[in-house]
């Protein structure tokens, strides 16, 4: 069954679970407690796909594999069904940014779509982030400010420490009774999107940015 149903954070969240899973080998011996890690590995994989098919669950379900082989063997076999980032077009892309006159689109025939949560990239000469996501199956593009960071933090997407930015973009947010008014929300994230989408394991905070964002109402 080669059916595309693991978007890639999921995807990174089985990994890890399975990282677990083979450290737990390494630094336990006691089987209780490498039964325990592997019991709990599969219960937070199968959480992510609680509508899947009998196929797909057998394919997810790695209780038959006991070694560091056979465990890598089975992560690579679930490449095969990731759903990959939609391919777009300039235009499109152009189309999400309306008001960016002079936009940069990056060449859109190179990057690992299979593996992507979220599209972005950076435009240094306007200190400009953008990112493309996939928001209630409508692909959605924001506009940020962009400034790099001397000292590491966590990523708010992806929650782990490194290399960050801080961007910040405006809200369509208005009051009716202060025409005047705006709102810019921001936080800390990957200053390699690339690696940021290689960690990223939950889109919670990536979809609360941008309806934040793209909320009309105050």
């Amino acid at each position: 069954m080669n059916e595309r149903f693991i978007k890639n954070e999921q995807y990174n969240l089985i990994k890890r679970q399975v990282d677990l899973i083979k450290d737990s080998y390494k630094k336990n011996t006691d089987p209780s407690v490498i039964m325990a890690v592997r019991e709990l590995a599969i219960a937070q994989i199968l959480e992510l796909f609680p509508h899947a098919a009998k196929e797909q669950v057998e394919m997810l379900d790695l209780s038959r594999w006991k070694t560091d082989a056979e465990l890598d063997k089975y992560v690579q076999e679930l490449t095969r069904c990731i759903i990959p980032f939609p391919k777009l077009t300039e235009q499109e892309v152009k189309k999400m940014f309306p008001k960016a006159k002079k936009l940069k689109v990056p060449d859109l025939s190179t990057g690992d779509f299979e593996k992507m949560t979220y599209l972005s990239w950076t435009d240094i000469s306007t200190n400009k982030k953008f990112i493309i996501y996939d928001l209630n199956e409508k692909l959605m593009g924001i506009e940020c400010k962009y400034s790099i960071l001397n000292k590491d933090n966590i990523c708010s997407f992806c929650n782990r420490f490194g290399k960050v930015a801080f961007i910040s973009t405006i809200t369509k947010a208005k009051k009716s009774n202060n025409p005047d008014y705006y709102k810019a929300i921001g936080n800390y994230i990957c200053l390699d999107s690339a690696e940021c989408n290689r960690r990223i394991t939950s889109v919670d905070y990536l979809t609360a940015f941008l309806k934040e964002s793209i909320r009309k109402h105050a």
